[in-house]
């Protein structure tokens, strides 16, 4: 039976951890029975009731467990999740759920049986069903897009959607590439992995805003943009160079 880890990066979490864990246990245990899975809470120095929370869910079911790091980002906490999984597959998502779950099984199945490296939920595709946005953030969205798509002349919309499932066995190595610790992290991965031929599928999703995000839109505007004119200007050049050199 073909192994999947579901990591959940989470920061301060302890208003909906245990609602929307068990929401997703649920749906896992009745759409996806069929590969042993497992629930990663990956907790970047949370200082609420958060760590209680993930312990006690890890301690009360085998298939979720707590991972604790002190050090905040989201690509720092995949990184160490995914790559310390014996999965054969790797996903996230974020704990918020705002992405409909319906959609999971079709990016996990990708993996299997379309032989994809990489698929990804869109909220940019024509027939994305977005939700609840501000006009202020739908517009930073498709800015940003617009952005890359131009200076690396790439085929996927949405980099920065919270909902991924990757291939691990082919994966594995361009993770090791990949510098960005934070908010970045998705776009390099993806931009990496496509001018170095993985495949990435990606699908439209119905998406609802979280009102209650924190995201810091202008200061991860800021670092997404220096970001991507790294890679432009020599990183993606090293980032590939240090990946053939791995695959060796």
């Amino acid at each position: 039976m073909k192994k999947l880890d579901i990591v959940l990066p989470v920061l301060n979490e302890e208003n909906i951890l245990n609602k929307n864990v068990g929401i997703l246990y649920k749906f896992l245990q009745n759409n996806l029975s069929s590969l042993n899975w497992k629930i990663i809470i990956t907790d970047n120095g949370s200082v609420d009731l958060t760590q209680r929370f993930g312990e006690k869910l890890a301690k009360e079911n085998i298939e979720i467990e707590y991972l604790r790091l002190e050090e905040r980002g989201r690509g720092r906490a995949l990184k160490h999740s995914w790559g310390n999984s014996k999965a054969d597959l790797v996903s996230y998502m974020d704990i918020d759920l705002s992405t409909n779950l319906s959609h999971f099984p079709e990016l996990v199945m990708s993996i299997l049986y379309e032989d994809y490296d990489l698929a990804i939920g869109s909220r940019l595709l024509n027939n994305s069903q977005v939700q609840g946005r501000t006009f202020f953030r739908e517009i930073c969205s498709r800015g940003y897009s617009f952005i890359f798509r131009t200076m690396f002349n790439t085929k996927f919309y949405d980099a920065q959607c919270g909902f991924k499932v990757l291939n691990i066995s082919s994966m594995k190595e361009t993770l090791k590439v990949v510098e960005d610790n934070e908010w970045f992290f998705d776009t390099e991965l993806l931009i990496i992995a496509e001018k170095n031929r993985y495949k990435i599928k990606e699908i439209a999703v119905e998406w609802v805003d979280d009102s209650d995000s924190r995201v810091n839109v202008l200061k991860t505007i800021f670092q997404d943009l220096k970001g991507l004119f790294r890679l432009k200007f020599g990183g993606l050049k090293k980032a590939s160079l240090k990946l053939k050199t791995h695959k060796g």
